[in-house]
């Protein structure tokens, strides 16, 4: 069995835990792999550098793991989805965020859970994703354009809002005027969305999720749509352009470029073990009904 590991490397005081995670793992058998970057701040921070079996960049990913550890909050996992999505390798998060809502364990010196994992003792469960295509976009090479959680249209550096011309499979849904839109992925609901008003959405929903940022009109609400459906954009700005954000990625784009945003044919593969699941995943992350929080 072969896992790649890639992390955050703003965790200094967790990188003595990685170590002695890699010595766990090898301890079981297994090849470790580990993403260049994370290895470099390793062995620049520790007495000697990790001994994994192979340093890794993300071209090289696809011919060798099995599996995927993500060890950081939720923007390392959304890197680690982007490092291995295309590859369809599950992904397996261990939280040393804040939140930490997409990682499934967290850090802790017990390595139990390891043993588990080897035996198959988890299930896979496939996140949809967005695509999204602009003129820009087929000119910037190396951006990827493709997002698990969200793509969201923002103002500039401006105080005025921007119009925001919204298409569904074709036919005219609305100008939005406001700070910004969202679609988001079931995914992604529990992020950027809920912050601005959306709706918590099952993770296998097929479904995705419009919404907007500091509306001008109370009655510009969010609208849940099919994740088959093909949402277009035209945005115009006093700015005269408007920032394009792919979970966190950002770019900035003249005004009046279309925007066309769809269900991705790539997915995110994430482990799921048996004790956790979405209803525990929301009381325990988001304190979602719980009466009396300590």
């Amino acid at each position: 069995m072969k896992i790649a590991i890639y992390g955050s490397r703003h965790q200094s005081g967790y990188i003595g835990y990685i170590a002695d995670l890699v010595g766990e793992l090898h301890k079981r058998g297994i090849e470790v792999l580990m993403a260049e970057k994370l290895f470099v701040h390793m062995a620049q921070n520790l007495p000697s550098a990790p001994e994994v079996d192979s340093v890794v960049g993300n071209s090289q990913i696809s011919q060798y793991a099995d599996l995927a550890f993500s060890i950081g909050g939720d923007g390392t996992f959304l890197r680690t989805a982007q490092w291995v999505a295309p590859y369809e390798i599950p992904v397996f998060g261990i939280n040393t965020g804040h939140l930490g809502y997409l990682s499934d364990h967290r850090m802790a010196r017990d390595f139990n859970w390891i043993d588990s994992l080897i035996a198959g003792d988890y299930s896979v469960e496939p996140r949809t994703m967005l695509k999204v295509e602009s003129p820009t976009l087929r000119s910037e090479n190396g951006f990827w354009p493709h997002a698990l959680n969200e793509v969201a249209v923002l103002k500039k550096d401006t105080a005025s809002m921007i119009d925001i011309e919204a298409y569904v499979d074709g036919v005219f849904l609305a100008n939005y005027r406001a700070d910004g839109l969202i679609v988001a992925t079931p995914t992604g609901s529990t992020g950027y969305n809920l912050s601005v008003g959306g709706p918590i959405l099952q993770p296998t929903a097929p479904v995705n999720v419009i919404s907007p940022i500091a509306a001008h009109s109370l009655s510009m609400r969010p609208l849940v749509i099919s994740n088959d459906a093909e949402v277009q954009l035209v945005t115009t700005s006093r700015a005269g352009s408007f920032r394009l954000s792919l979970d966190g990625r950002s770019l900035s784009l003249d005004e009046g470029e279309r925007i066309v945003i769809s269900r991705s044919f790539v997915t995110t593969k994430i482990v799921i073990r048996p004790e956790h699941n979405f209803a525990d995943t929301l009381r325990q992350k988001l304190y979602w009904g719980v009466l009396n929080v300590k």
